[in-house]
């Protein structure tokens, strides 16, 4: 099993009911700044830290739910946001309420599928009572913990190691289904100027070691040296797995008998909705003239006259279709401005730098719209005309 990106827990509830001073007290750490003024959290606050059973984790402190005034919305909807990039939520609350605020919160919680603990702070002033406990179980809460600041952070913690999705910190392996021990895996690894300086890409690291998780053997090499390694060895790759750019150049290099896929191609099958990839790829046959594309990367990285996702794919999508198509680029995880229904065709990234979750509700919105989606490397793959090709290994 293959650790994933750091699992995201997210704590929210009203101003005032002890979210930062929760978050200090769990971590050990003054990293929220505690103060008896609402309001005083405004944009959300991440730390990391070692949750045991868990691994390292990403809790992120939010602004109340229930801040007022036109800056106040602001900081609710940024608090709000966070609820797609968080695997596990906290739910805080004192005095025994739960009122519109609260159902709210809880119901958007069941809408992302999203676990959730409630904890009720500050029982030293008024502690729960057994009526507040039933509601906030029946409601789907998968546990209901009572807390007053002092108290030790064992049961909290271990509160969060048994309501975490195991989905969130462990995933199953890239390619544990389709290589043995003792396999060649054949990487094809071009070093241009979108490769970062003395480095690889984290797709590529991830890859070379899940094969020697898998007791294979990695055959890592550029394009310029492809030919020559099969002109020069006897050696018969089980597979070869190469950058999606490369793969009209690859395609042509490495023998049929040979399973040949992409590395973001991996990446989708590891990490996104696969299934709506596979039905939404072959939509690009249906784009037509005054289109519009959706490009998300989900990630920030320096970009330059040969940038996949910003230069490379428009270009080989416009040649393609023929058509006169819009593209629209959005990075990391920042809005999407426009409403989804008005793109034909989202295409995301391998996602490497984001959690599954996040990567899943990214691309929720279209895919509950009817929006095709598909990934940049089933989509280079199509254009190239070796989409069979590159979807075998996962037949």
């Amino acid at each position: 099993m293959a650790r994933d990106k750091k699992p995201h827990i997210g704590f929210f509830g009203k101003r005032n009911n002890g979210k930062s001073t929760l978050i200090n007290c769990i971590t050990g750490q003054d990293i929220a700044i505690v103060s008896p003024i609402a309001g005083t959290t405004t944009d959300p606050v991440k730390k990391s830290m070692e949750i045991p059973g868990v691994g390292p984790a990403v809790l992120v402190d939010t602004a109340g739910i229930d801040d007022s005034g036109d800056l106040g919305l602001k900081r609710t909807a940024k608090s709000l946001r966070v609820l797609e990039q968080i695997d596990l939520a906290i739910l805080i609350v004192t005095s025994n309420t739960f009122d519109s605020w609260e159902h709210n919160l809880i119901d958007r919680f069941k809408s992302l599928e999203l676990p959730f603990i409630v904890i009720h702070n500050k029982r030293d002033i008024e502690a729960a009572t057994p009526a507040t406990r039933k509601k906030y179980i029946d409601s789907g809460a998968t546990l209901f913990l009572e807390y007053a600041q002092g108290e030790s952070n064992t049961e909290i913690l271990s509160a969060i190691q048994k309501s975490i999705p195991e989905t969130a910190y462990v995933n199953p392996s890239l390619l544990g289904d389709i290589i043995e021990q003792g396999d060649f895996v054949l990487l094809i690894t071009p070093i241009d100027t979108e490769a970062p300086e003395g480095r690889m890409i984290l797709p590529q690291v991830q890859v070379i070691r899940d094969v020697l998780d898998n007791h294979a053997i990695n055959i890592v090499l550029k394009e310029s040296e492809l030919e020559a390694f099969f002109q020069k060895t006897t050696i018969l790759p089980k597979l070869a797995i190469t950058d999606s750019q490369l793969f009209d150049k690859v395609s042509r290099i490495v023998p049929t008998n040979i399973l040949l896929t992409g590395f973001s191609v991996l990446l989708a099958r590891h990490k996104g909705n696969f299934e709506a990839y596979k039905a939404g790829t072959p939509k690009i046959e249906s784009l037509k003239d005054g289109d519009k594309v959706l490009i998300l990367e989900s990630c920030t990285h320096h970009t330059t006259c040969d940038d996949i996702g910003r230069v490379k794919i428009p270009r080989w999508l416009t040649n393609y279709t023929g058509k006169n198509i819009s593209f629209h680029m959005v990075s990391g995880l920042d809005n999407i401005e426009h409403p989804i229904t008005d793109y034909a065709l989202v295409i995301q990234c391998g996602g490497c730098m984001i959690t599954r979750r996040q990567l899943t509700n990214r691309l929720k919105p279209a895919i509950d719209a009817g929006v095709p989606v598909t990934n940049y490397g089933m989509a280079i793959a199509w254009i190239h005309g070796i989409y069979k090709r590159a979807m075998e290994p996962f037949e």
